[in-house]
């Protein structure tokens, strides 16, 4: 069995127009410093994968200015959403990125013996606002992503966590079909589940899934 060589991941980068700011920091630099240290330190990688909440209000012009942060040339970026993003900004910024037939952002990634499953959990019509959800159509896509894994090692990457991390605040708009996505990847001994969305760094085992 091969590795991959690298992937970076990135998540919650909540790009706002330019000049403005989240608590004193401004995004649109911060992820130019960032895609350059990316570049210029790991030119191996494999993969850069962005874990939604690519802008902070999910508008038309903080998708444009996310595309006109990007360097010239750029290293080619796996775009996920998540509940700060809306669908069709991004999509008509970066109409490249692959969706399946139901117009979801989601795509299967093979590397060698290898399979990347990136989700999209946005749910544009969350009661809350921010939750997350793994409609049907997008779960019966997970089922054949995984199945079509055969033997290779899966990683799935996904925004909104399916399970209670203990940050009650995040953890009320998580997402909210998370047993339903738990107990399939647990049937497909996948490797490593990736979540974004909490903006803090931790890793556990959820019902035989480990997750970072």
């Amino acid at each position: 069995m091969t590795y991959p060589q690298k992937i970076l991941v990135l998540t919650d980068i909540h790009i706002r127009a330019p000049g403005e700011l989240i608590v004193g920091i401004d995004p649109v630099s911060r992820l130019k410093s960032v895609l350059a240290r990316a570049t210029s330190d790991h030119p191996d990688a494999d993969e850069i994968i962005v874990m939604g909440d690519l802008t902070n209000e999910g508008s038309t012009l903080e998708f444009e200015t996310l595309r006109a942060a990007l360097p010239n040339p750029c290293p080619q970026i796996r775009w996920m959403l998540g509940n700060h993003d809306r669908r069709q900004p991004f999509l008509n910024a970066f109409p490249d990125t692959p969706v399946t037939p139901s117009g979801f952002a989601q795509q299967v990634i093979d590397l060698d013996d290898w399979r990347l499953i990136l989700l999209d959990t946005l749910d544009e019509k969350a009661p809350d606002m921010h939750s997350g959800l793994l409609c049907e159509d997008r779960l019966v896509w997970l089922d054949a992503a995984l199945a079509g894994a055969q033997n290779c090692k899966v990683l799935v990457f996904m925004h909104h966590p399916p399970y209670e991390t203990g940050f009650q605040g995040m953890d009320m708009i998580r997402l909210r079909n998370g047993p339903d996505v738990i107990s399939r990847l647990k049937a497909a001994q996948i490797e490593l589940l990736v979540c974004g969305h909490i903006h803090r760094v931790i890793s556990s085992v959820v019902d035989g899934v480990p997750s970072a």
